[in-house]
């Protein structure tokens, strides 16, 4: 799906011309189109900034939200003939939506739809960083994990096997260290799999085995896809009710969920003007 916005150029690397695999092209942000929207999330100083600018080419072109303090950043890059457009999410440890950047995060993931959600994950405190992964793999399978800082870790002698991580979360999973730039060609070509629909995955999610609360979501499920047609995750949706999360309770009661529904696809962002072309 084209949408369209303004771009501009910047240097990219240079392409390796003995090598046959299509080649980042870094874009900055003012005109052209845009085929794959994708979100960038992850906890706060896990390298994030610098895998946004490592893609895009740009030091972090921030506005704000519409009607937001939380500051933002968007950009773009090209990969074998196709334009993406990346938003970079505001750094967060949870999608529950106790801060003004959780919510943006979570409606983000949730009623944007991004053809590819990229979590960058800190190498070094993996632990902690799963659980923002988990969450965002309760409400989209489209996802890659970005280990990055592995240079990090490597130096306090750590050692993250990513292709047994890969399996036990159900998602691809490219080991980066983007200030150096290694990795980047990996995790682009990883997006692009992904975003095409060549790639696809079976994330690890919670399983309910109390018969009693997994017939109660199931019946919730159903009562919510009735009132809100095209409802995206609505399994995701109907957990939080049952969890009691009030600003899911205060979307559903005022109508507001059904206006995010409504938008999905839409960006967020009034400074890019997208339209579909």
């Amino acid at each position: 799906m084209n949408r369209t916005i303004e771009t501009t150029r910047q240097p990219a690397a240079p392409a390796c011309h003995a090598c046959p695999h299509p080649q980042l092209v870094q874009l900055g942000i003012k005109a052209g189109k845009w085929d794959h929207l994708i979100a960038l999330a992850g906890n706060p100083n896990t390298g994030k900034s610098t895998v946004f600018n490592a893609l895009t080419g740009l030091h972090q072109h921030t506005g704000n939200w519409p009607g937001k303090t939380v500051a933002r950043a968007e950009g773009l890059f090209r990969y074998d003939e196709e334009t993406y457009l990346l938003v970079d999410l505001p750094g967060t440890y949870s999608l529950l939506a106790t801060s003004e950047d959780e919510e943006i995060a979570r409606d983000f993931i949730l009623f944007g739809q991004p053809d590819v959600t990229v979590i960058v994950v800190d190498a070094t405190r993996l632990e902690r960083n799963l659980n923002l992964t988990l969450q965002i793999l309760e409400i989209t399978d489209r996802v890659v994990v970005c280990l990055n800082l592995i240079d990090e870790a490597k130096r306090h002698g750590l050692a993250v096997n990513h292709r047994r991580l890969a399996r036990e979360l159900g998602v691809p999973v490219v080991p980066t260290s983007a200030r150096y730039g290694i990795g980047i060609p990996d995790l682009v070509e990883t997006i692009a799999e992904v975003a095409d629909g060549k790639r696809r995955s079976e994330p690890r999610r919670v399983r309910i085995t109390d018969p009693t609360l997994d017939r109660a979501v199931s019946e919730l499920v159903e009562q919510l896809k009735a009132l809100f047609p095209g409802l995206p995750s609505a399994r995701w949706v109907a957990m939080r009710l049952l969890d009691g999360d009030r600003r899911i309770i205060q979307a559903v009661r005022s109508g507001e969920l059904r206006d995010l529904v409504n938008a999905q696809r839409a960006v967020p962002v009034p400074a890019l003007e997208a339209a579909r072309v």
